[in-house]
Parts: C-alpha cells; sequence; structure tokens
C-alpha cells in the first residue's frame, strides 16, 4: 500500500503543486490537478445529483497562519487546492498549545461538517491518537508526524483513515551544507531548536555535506559551531549567543526550529552575516525583515506537494491510509522531490551553480552519495574532515 501511495505521490506531484508566495518547493507555478464532474444531459431526469464538495479543515499548532513556516505553507496549500477544485475549506487555531485545545478544534471541524482534518506538526500526535479511532468516517492527514511520535501517545495501530508523513530531513541539510561550503563559507553554525528527532537529522545532514564538500575542494580550515536553543522561537539570550558567534567569525547559520531564526537573522544584521532558512523558502521574511541578501538557501520540505496530492487521493477516490509515509527523493529532478533547496532564491555562483545542484541531486538519488540519518551519533561523529565544535544547548 505505501509503495502504491508513493507511486500516486510522484506521478501527481508536479501538477499538484501551486505557488505559494515564497513559501514551498521554490515557488512553483504548475497548476494544481483538477476534477471535472461531467455534466447532465439536458432534459435527462434520470441523471445522478452532482457530488457534493470536499469539505476540508486545516487546523494549526501552535504557531499562526502567518508564521512562515509549516502552519502558513500548510494553510496556503490546502486552500489553494480548495479553490483550484470547489472544495469546501477553513482553518481552525487552538486557544492554547495544548492537546486538549487541538482536540477541541478537531472535534468541532468534524461537528461542523468537515470530511478531511490537515494536521502540519508532531505536537498533533496525542490529539491524533484521541480522535482518528473514534471518526472513522473522517479521513486525517498529519504533517510531520512520525510512527514513533504516534506509539508514543498511546495509538497501538494506525487507522485506515490516518495518512502522515515524515521527512528526510538529513538529505535537505546535507544539499545546504554541502551547497554552503561549495560556495566558500568555511565558518558555519547550525542553530537548532529543540533536539527532537527532525531537527537531529537537519543538523546531522547539514554537518555531512559541509564535511563532504569540504573533502572534495581540499579543504582543512572549515569549522561548524553546533548548538541547540532549547526552544522553537528566539529570545535575547539566544540572539547574545548569536552575537558572539558572528563576532567570532562565524558567516553563516542554518537556524533549524521554528522561530528561532529570528535570533541568527538579528545577530547576522549586525555584521553584514548570512543564514540559512530550514522547512520552508524563508527568503522572503528573512530577506525582507533583516536585510536583502541574507538568506543562502533554505532547506526545505515539499508540505505543500504532500498536502496537494493527498487531498487530490482523497478528492479522486484512491487515498490510501493506515501508513506513515517517509518522503524524499523520488526524482534525479531536483523539483520533483520532497526534500530540496529553491531554485528561485538560493544564491548561486559559479562555485555552486543551479547545475551543480542538479548534479548533487543525481548523485543522491541513484545513490552514489549517502546521508546517515542515525541521530543515535554526535554531530562531531557526522564529520572526517571538518572541526565541528558541540556546544549542546544554549539554554
Amino acid at each position: 500500500m505505501k509503495k502504491f501511495l508513493a507511486v500516486i505521490l510522484a506521478m501527481t506531484m508536479v501538477m499538484a503543486l501551486v505557488a505559494c508566495g515564497s513559501s514551498d518547493n521554490g515557488g512553483s507555478t504548475a497548476a494544481p490537478a483538477e476534477t471535472t464532474t461531467q455534466p447532465a444531459e439536458t432534459g435527462n431526469t434520470d441523471a445522478a445529483p452532482a457530488a457534493e464538495a470536499l469539505r476540508v479543515a486545516m487546523v494549526t499548532d501552535y504557531g499562526d497562519i502567518t508564521d512562515q513556516s509549516f502552519n502558513q505553507t500548510t494553510y496556503e496549500a490546502a486552500k489553494s487546492w480548495s479553490e483550484a477544485n470547489g472544495a469546501d475549506f477553513t482553518y481552525f487555531k487552538p486557544a492554547s498549545d495544548s492537546d486538549d485545545d487541538r482536540v477541541a478544534m478537531i472535534e468541532k471541524a468534524i461537528d461542523e461538517g468537515y470530511e478531511v482534518i490537515v494536521m502540519p506538526g508532531y505536537a498533533f500526535a496525542p490529539a491524533i491518537a484521541a480522535t482518528a479511532p473514534e471518526y472513522s468516517d473522517v479521513i486525517f492527514i498529519g504533517l510531520d508526524v512520525s510512527e514513533f511520535d504516534l506509539t508514543s501517545a498511546g495509538l497501538a495501530e494506525l487507522p485506515e483513515n490516518l495518512y502522515c508523513a515524515v521527512y528526510q530531513e538529513e538529505l535537505c541539510g546535507y544539499m545546504a551544507g554541502y551547497a554552503a561550503v561549495k560556495m566558500g563559507y568555511s565558518k558555519l553554525g547550525f542553530l537548532g531548536g529543540m533536539a527532537v528527532p527532525a531537527v537531529v537529522r537537519y543538523g546531522y545532514g547539514f554537518v555531512q555535506g559541509a564535511d563532504a564538500a569540504a573533502a572534495a575542494d581540499g579543504k582543512t580550515d572549515v569549522t561548524l559551531k553546533y548548538a541547540y536553543g532549547n526552544q522553537f522561537y528566539g529570545d535575547g539570550d539566544i540572539t547574545a549567543a548569536m552575537d558572539t558567534w558572528y563576532a567570532d567569525g562565524t558567516e553563516v547559520v542554518f537556524a533549524c526550529g521554528g522561530g528561532i531564526f529570528t535570533s541568527a537573522a538579528e545577530a547576522a544584521a549586525k555584521v553584514n552575516g548570512k543564514v540559512i532558512g530550514v522547512d520552508v523558502d524563508q527568503a522572503g521574511i528573512i530577506d525582507g525583515q533583516y536585510g536583502a541578501g541574507m538568506t543562502v538557501t533554505s532547506a526545505m520540505k515539499g508540505l505543500a506537494a504532500t498536502v496537494n496530492s493527498l487531498l487530490t487521493a482523497v478528492n479522486n477516490g484512491s487515498f490510501a491510509g493506515g501508513i506513515v509515509d517517509n518522503l524524499g527523493l523520488v526524482s534525479a529532478n531536483p523539483e520533483e522531490n520532497y526534500v530540496q533547496l529553491p531554485l528561485g532564491s538560493t544564491q548561486w555562483s559559479d562555485s555552486f551553480s543551479q547545475a551543480d545542484y542538479t548534479a548533487l541531486v543525481g548523485d543522491m538519488f541513484s545513490g552514489a552519495i549517502t546521508v546517515s540519518n542515525d541521530i543515535t551519533a554526535t554531530a562531531a561523529d557526522m564529520a572526517s574532515t571538518i572541526t565541528v565544535t558541540d556546544l549542546g544547548n544554549l539554554k
């Protein structure tokens, strides 16, 4: 079943991508897949009534639909798909960051007749465990919700009305680290939010990519500071730590974890430093708020592509649930993958061009390049050429 859905996702992906501003998939403008209903012939009183429009609801995580990250990308993708396909769409925001309030919003959406519930972020696992088995006639779509998250939340068996997607963050983290070193940066930083598996995979991929690029170019002077803020938002303490990094010569920081990028960007802006975005193409918000040209690239997950593919599958009757899909590379073409760098905003150079990036993705897709996702190791274990200084939690 998993293989069947993966094929559907890969086949529908290019058609299903929608423009989400500067959010996901490099700002692709491919039109979403559309469904059509043949009109009844004039005078045919036996014609079947038109099918009712699909009703889609999104429930936000602890952020809002303007967070330039998971919530906004998911909201824009679901809204755009619904508008293009004649579906009824709305979103619900929990009153607080609690499982009870997330459950309350899911149940409110169901009470109001919504048939598909889309939820971004691992924090939804307990709410999914509490509601998906009970409402078997409703389809639940969880983005970045792992089987471990669900099991830990007490869900012993995946119900057939549930589809969850996780992403191979280590792959796009690798792309970002490789690109940074190839572009000439030699003093790097990784600022994670909390050391949850997805963030760790991003970071370890970033280390491996930087290490591989340094080895390929014969560079022995590349250094990387590695730390977690122990929270998913920036504040004065984290900004102060980033001030010391940039003052000490750090050139670019991969800020990975919700709103924690604000601290890296604030510090970078003071010294003309650089940052790397995460999850979606963050160049629009970072460059717009902190300084043009600040964002080197972004390590992105294909949230919009997943939303579009799944809603298309629900709409045409090919939805298959009861699985957690691990999405990554499905093609040697960078734009067709669920993890990638943005083509439009990445600061390509003579030393690392779009053609070089395409070649890198091709090698990763073919297996010529492999990336470890072992989060039981340490950051330093992921490098053999560069020097990694692991600073643990900053707070």
